[in-house]
């Protein structure tokens, strides 16, 4: 019997036979192992590509736009880097003005939640060298802040200021004026909540503010204590 070797294919033949039998030699198999482990690879990487787009697309979906102002000081608005100084330190998603000797950036960030937009905006503002004084919406509602967001007509709201309709309703914890009194927002919120006014998310949102803006009041460097 001869064995002649053609390429990675040896053949066999016997004496006096005239058929051939391809055979498969090691170089064959090793080839096919070597293709089989790439295929199996090729198939874990597009399982694993799968997986972080669907990690993506779920936290993209949960991502939210909120819009609030923090108020600074601190900067010379007439320099030339003024408002580069805060679009090159993560304030992209803003509009910054100069108004009344104060600084007001207007943001529109995308976050999981309100704590982590402010946080992330306190953190990038404080970057440029501001002096964070506030975050806005303002914790303090006049009578017509109060209609505003809570979507109610302003004399509904003066007649549960004044107990007219309703009771228990806040009272007021500072005065501009003697006839312009104002509220603490998120306690107004939460009579509201109470009675079915505004969405429970508008109370939890007004605790955020007031916790932020407290912090802010005893230390301005102090990170947003979530409520």
């Amino acid at each position: 019997m001869q064995k002649k070797k053609d390429g990675d294919v040896s053949t066999q033949r016997g004496i006096g036979e005239d058929f051939t039998v391809p055979m498969l030699t090691v170089t064959d198999a090793k080839l096919e192992s070597m293709e089989l482990r790439r295929m199996q690879e090729t198939t874990r990487s597009k399982l694993r590509g799968q997986s972080n787009d669907a990690h993506t697309r779920k936290r993209v979906m949960t991502m939210k736009t909120y819009e609030f102002t923090i108020i600074a000081s601190g900067l010379d608005e007439t320099a030339d880097d003024f408002e580069s100084r805060f679009y090159d330190n993560g304030c992209d998603d803003a509009t910054v003005s100069f108004q009344k000797g104060t600084i007001l950036v207007d943001f529109a960030r995308e976050a999981n939640n309100l704590e982590e937009a402010i946080s992330s905006a306190l953190s990038d503002v404080r970057k440029t060298g501001a002096k964070v004084e506030r975050v806005e919406p303002d914790p303090l509602v006049s009578l017509s802040d109060i209609a505003s967001r809570a979507n109610l007509t302003r004399a509904a709201v003066h007649n549960y200021a004044t107990q007219k309709r309703g009771e228990g309703f806040p009272p007021a914890t500072a005065r501009v004026t003697t006839s312009t009194p104002l509220w603490q927002w998120v306690d107004v919120a939460t009579w509201l909540v109470a009675r079915g006014h505004v969405a429970s998310s508008v109370q939890i949102d007004a605790k955020v503010f007031q916790t932020v803006n407290d912090n802010l009041a005893h230390d301005a460097d102090l990170p947003l204590m979530t409520v």
